[in-house]
């Protein structure tokens, strides 16, 4: 039998693996809060947190943003569209996207691309 926080843990990581692909595919028109996201698991903020936290050892914010992330690279190794469409997708302003991109990776969108194309 799984734990509640197991089971908190299993639904967020499910939601936002939707969720993101959502955005990608323009069918939600941009990423939720995760204020937002907690009240669609109808549970508050501070106990997704406490949760994610005591379960992983990390913010949920920090698989969210890895989710976008891996998105992200995936779209830049293997698709034609520039960085600034793929901001767009990503719902990002493309100077913002690229800051995103840079913080949590260390290289630029660009950079990323020139060093993983297919």
């Amino acid at each position: 039998m799984m734990k509640r926080s197991e089971e908190i843990t299993s639904q967020y990581f499910d939601f936002i693996d939707k969720h993101v692909r959502d955005v990608i595919a323009g069918n939600v028109p941009e990423f939720m809060e995760l204020n937002e996201i907690a009240g669609k698991l109808a549970i508050s903020h501070t106990h997704l947190t406490d949760t994610l936290k005591k379960e992983t050892g990390k913010h949920p914010c920090y698989f969210y943003d890895e989710k976008i992330i891996m998105e992200a690279k995936l779209m830049l190794a293997n698709s034609g569209k520039s960085v600034a469409e793929i901001a767009r997708i990503f719902t990002y302003d493309p100077s913002n996207f690229s800051k995103f991109f840079k913080k949590k990776t260390g290289e630029t969108p660009g950079n990323f691309r020139e060093f993983n194309k297919k």
